[in-house]
């Protein structure tokens, strides 16, 4: 994933403010901005995928009903998860009026997630891709992914090198695209579009607190959720309108806890599953936003006190 390249803590005015609190999942983000919240008139929006859905209030670790009615909050839990064509772009396109509404009542936007693809189309702009060609859509998705990669080679070969032969999405989206449009994605992806990083003073911190309080973290969380998540997870699985590839059953737990529900995994291995895959994705995020964002957003670990995190945020 690409480095954010968005300017931040520019103040000039009349540049409106944005808070933004990012970080791994358990890193105490959701904490961090409620307080914000609750001591600059501010409200919450949500900048995680997995928050998105309604159906993944506890797998997800949105904020709690009781955390929610202390501060306003938009864009959590407002997608069903038979909704399977939200997006990145999507989601970018709503948190941008959504801001501006709350600009236009005189309050604070207060970012907060851990999706750092969601953050960068926002503050960046997305490429302005076309509509890709259903018919060279369906015709790129039904190869092999080998073979897919073979003919990129030839007709994108800067893309073909910089991905792995067994990445099927990306591959076959470099392929559809330099197909459809004649163009190479990394082109499109040059002209981005729709950002509102230029527009507005960033107030940013990154929530790193040490890895192994991190971890220990994710692991006692995954034992409190266990029977709530169990609970929502036989829910969803039990949907028929939605589709065994949708990206709410691809959420972190899902697949575990469906294995446990149907007898494929005792509910010890279950939990022990959610922690290891919740541990790898919050590895990722902790090496993405440590090393991908610019350096002027500041980092936060557990030491530092939320009055602190609030002066870094608006100062």
């Amino acid at each position: 994933m690409a480095a954010i390249s968005v300017a931040v803590n520019i103040a000039i005015p009349p540049f409106p403010s944005v808070a933004l609190i990012a970080g791994p999942t358990a890193s105490g983000k959701s904490a961090a901005a409620i307080a914000v919240a609750t001591a600059h008139d501010g409200v919450v929006v949500n900048a995680d995928a997995s928050q998105v859905y309604r159906d993944l209030r506890v797998l997800s670790a949105r904020p709690s009903p009781d955390d929610e009615a202390r501060v306003p909050h938009r864009l959590f839990g407002h997608v069903d998860g038979a909704d399977t064509g939200y997006s990145a772009a999507r989601w970018a396109a709503e948190a941008r009026s959504t801001i501006a509404a709350i600009h236009a009542d005189g309050r604070l936007p207060v970012l907060v997630g851990g999706t750092g693809l969601y953050l960068r189309t926002l503050l960046d702009g997305i490429a302005p891709v076309p509509e890709i060609d259903g018919g060279i859509r369906a015709a790129v998705r039904a190869l092999p992914v080998a073979a897919a990669h073979r003919l990129l080679s030839i007709e994108d070969p800067a893309a073909a090198a910089r991905l792995a032969p067994t990445d099927t999405t990306r591959v076959a989206r470099a392929l559809e695209v330099v197909r459809s449009t004649g163009r190479p994605l990394a082109d499109w992806q040059a002209e981005r579009v729709g950002g509102i990083g230029d527009a507005i003073r960033l107030a940013p911190i990154r929530l790193l607190p040490p890895r192994d309080l991190l971890l220990s973290r994710i692991d006692a969380r995954a034992a409190a959720m266990m029977d709530d998540a169990l609970a929502e997870v036989a829910a969803l699985t039990i949907r028929a309108d939605i589709p065994a590839d949708a990206p709410v059953r691809r959420a972190i737990g899902v697949a575990a806890l469906a294995n446990h529900l149907a007898g494929r995994l005792s509910r010890d291995d279950a939990l022990a599953r959610l922690r290891h895959d919740t541990r790898r994705y919050a590895k990722r995020q902790y090496t993405w936003f440590r090393n991908q964002p610019p350096s002027e957003w500041h980092i936060a670990t557990e030491n530092d006190s939320i009055d602190g995190v609030i002066d870094v945020l608006l100062r």
